[in-house]
């Protein structure tokens, strides 16, 4: 027997995953929550060390004695506190229009030290990532940051976060990667895909929403799966249905192919640099995404990258 769809799909509502999040960052809806098998999963991968005696601060996340009002972010290092050798758990929960986890219209500070389990709501705190203690917090005690930020307020997440030099792992959307905002992170070397990609959130009534998110971090990335995804060859090999020349002679390449004896830049999809792309060898070239155009039309927008001298 087949389930009654109650809501639209994005086909029927001519969207992609990835527009979902783009909307949000836009209209400022910020209502979207991940689910704790999608923390499970990526931070599951790895080494436990990393954890060891730090002290880890989910800076936009609600913490309850009900789990069902807890975010996933906490939930997890609660659940694995001991087996991780946390030394600290912290957790700051915004004042947000729309209340998920029936935490009331109240920031407040989470804090799991050993044993001890304690809440505090200073004067005049929204729980806000930027808030001058929230800050305090980030820059004084915090080892390790781990969260979905706010999509809407993202690039400001980043840029606190990343220039902080503290460790992260934390969620954006997809298309960060050819985002004029977070390039330059890239080229830096400052941040790289995690990895796992994210295809559904809870919206505030808990039922799952398509948006193509992708973790983000600075940890190390060891022998990552999807380094097989890329088809690195020499560029005559390369199936001519997926290489080409747009209006300006730039060459672009698609479908993770990636020419091994080019020596000038070329255009990738963001894919590539989700699946490694950076670790091969390879650089960014451009602090703004690439917009070709073939015949006059633009195409969709790449990253232009290039194979390093050795």
């Amino acid at each position: 027997m087949s389930k009654t769809r109650t809501t639209p799909s994005l086909a029927e509502r001519g969207l992609s995953p990835k527009d979902v999040l783009q909307k949000a960052r836009k209209i400022k809806n910020d209502e979207f929550y991940t689910r704790y098998k999608d923390v499970e999963k990526e931070l599951s991968v790895y080494p436990k060390m990393i954890w060891k005696d730090k002290v880890v601060y989910c800076n936009c996340d609600a913490v309850d004695d009900n789990e069902k009002n807890t975010s996933a972010f906490p939930l997890y290092f609660l659940r694995n506190f001991d087996e991780l050798g946390i030394k600290k758990l912290i957790c700051t929960h915004y004042v947000g229009v729309v209340d998920l986890f029936n935490q009331g219209v109240v920031g407040y500070v989470f804090t799991k030290d050993g044993f001890h389990e304690f809440w505090e709501y200073p004067n005049g705190f929204d729980g806000s990532f930027d808030h001058p203690l929230s800050l305090k917090i980030l820059k004084e005690e915090a080892d390790i940051v781990c969260t979905n930020p706010p999509f809407s307020r993202a690039a400001d997440f980043w840029n606190i976060v990343i220039n902080s030099g503290k460790k992260f792992l934390i969620i954006s959307n997809i298309t960060n990667v050819k985002n004029d905002a977070y390039i330059p992170y890239f080229i830096e070397g400052k941040v790289w895909a995690g990895y796992n990609r994210i295809d559904y959130f809870l919206n505030p009534k808990k039922q799952l929403v398509e948006a193509a998110g992708h973790w983000y971090t600075n940890f190390p990335i060891k022998n990552r799966p999807k380094y097989k995804h890329l088809k690195i060859m020499p560029l005559k090999d390369i199936p001519a249905k997926y290489r080409k020349h747009d209006d300006a002679k730039m060459l672009l390449v698609d479908n993770c192919y990636v020419p091994s004896d080019y020596k000038k830049p070329f255009a990738v999809s963001v894919r590539a640099i989700l699946n490694g792309l950076l670790e091969k060898g390879y650089k960014i070239v451009q602090e703004k995404q690439y917009r070709p155009h073939i015949n006059g039309k633009e195409v969709f927008a790449r990253v232009l990258v290039q194979k390093m001298n050795k």
